[in-house]
C-alpha cells in the first residue's frame, strides 16, 4: 500500500491545485467572500493532507502496521468530509452540509494521532 499512498496523496494535491485555481479564478465574482473563504479553507486542508498522505507511504515503509495505515485512511476520510463538506456547501450553498464538516476534522485529527501512535510503537 506503500505506493497507493503516494498516489492518494498525490491525487489529492493535484485536485487540491486545480480546486484551488478554480476557487481563486472560477468563483471570486460569483460567491459571498465568507463562501470563498470557506472554499479556500477546503482547498487548504486538503492540500496538508494530500502532503500527509505522502509522508504516511514513507512511515508505510518505516513503520508497517496498522496504525500507519489508519493514518492514511483517515486522511482520506477527513478530506472527503471536511474539505468536501467546504465545497458542496460553497457551490450548492446548502449550509446543512456544514454538520458533516466537523465529523472531517476528528477524522482528521484521528489520523495525526494514529500517525503519532505508529511512530511511537515503531521505537
Amino acid at each position: 500500500m506503500k505506493t497507493g499512498w503516494v498516489a492518494m496523496g498525490a491525487g489529492a494535491a493535484g485536485l487540491g491545485v486545480a480546486l484551488g485555481a478554480f476557487g481563486a479564478h472560477g468563483l471570486r465574482t460569483h460567491v459571498t467572500a465568507e463562501a470563498l473563504a470557506a472554499f479556500e479553507t477546503g482547498v487548504r486542508y486538503q492540500m496538508y493532507h494530500a502532503l500527509g498522505l505522502i509522508a504516511v507511504a514513507r512511515a508505510a515503509s518505516r513503520w508497517p502496521g496498522p496504525w500507519t495505515q489508519a493514518a492514511g485512511w483517515l486522511f482520506t476520510v477527513g478530506i472527503i468530509l471536511f474539505s468536501g463538506s467546504l465545497y458542496l456547501m460553497t457551490l450548492s450553498g446548502a449550509r446543512w452540509l456544514g454538520v458533516i464538516t466537523p465529523f472531517g476534522g476528528v477524522a482528521l485529527i484521528a489520523g495525526w494521532a494514529a500517525f503519532a501512535t505508529a511512530a511511537l510503537r515503531a521505537r
